[in-house]
């Protein structure tokens, strides 16, 4: 019995992981399988991009409102969100050839995060990232050292 992708996906799944464990590849739906091989990469590559959005949108905070009194949980974010990228980085080591562009695309969802959390406005942050990569997941904390 071939169970449809389109009608009910988790007992899909099932039957396509029972297929390939037994060797039976013919009876593989092989364009399903593909897709969603390829979206198990993109989920990872999102991963990376909403982690980034959320370190960068503390690190914002830090940097913009430095005399919040939630300054303690946010650097308890920032330091939960760099060691869970830096794992994400090591199981998926190609993603950080793509740093800079998902450090780009984070940048909006991070100052909307700044935004949404502190009294500041838009125009009270920069219009690109100020950091880059290394920086962002460095040991570094807005405003202090060269680059601040």
């Amino acid at each position: 019995m071939t169970i449809d992708y389109e009608t009910d996906f988790y007992a899909w799944s099932d039957e396509q992981a029972r297929l390939l464990r037994s060797g039976r590849y013919g009876q593989l739906d092989i364009d399903h399988l593909a897709e969603e091989v390829e979206d198990l990469g993109k989920r990872e590559r999102r991963a990376l991009q909403s982690r980034l959005g959320v370190l960068i949108g503390h690190l914002l905070k830090w940097r913009y409102q430095a005399d919040c009194p939630h300054r303690k949980s946010w650097r308890a974010t920032i330091n939960t969100q760099r060691r869970a990228i830096r794992r994400l980085l090591g199981e998926n080591p190609s993603l950080s050839a793509q740093l800079d562009a998902l450090i780009e695309e984070a940048y909006p969802d991070a100052v909307d995060l700044a935004v949404g959390e502190t009294p500041l406005d838009y125009d009270a942050f920069p219009d690109a990232c100020p950091w880059g990569a290394e920086r962002i997941l460095g040991d570094h904390w807005p405003g202090e050292g060269p680059g601040g």
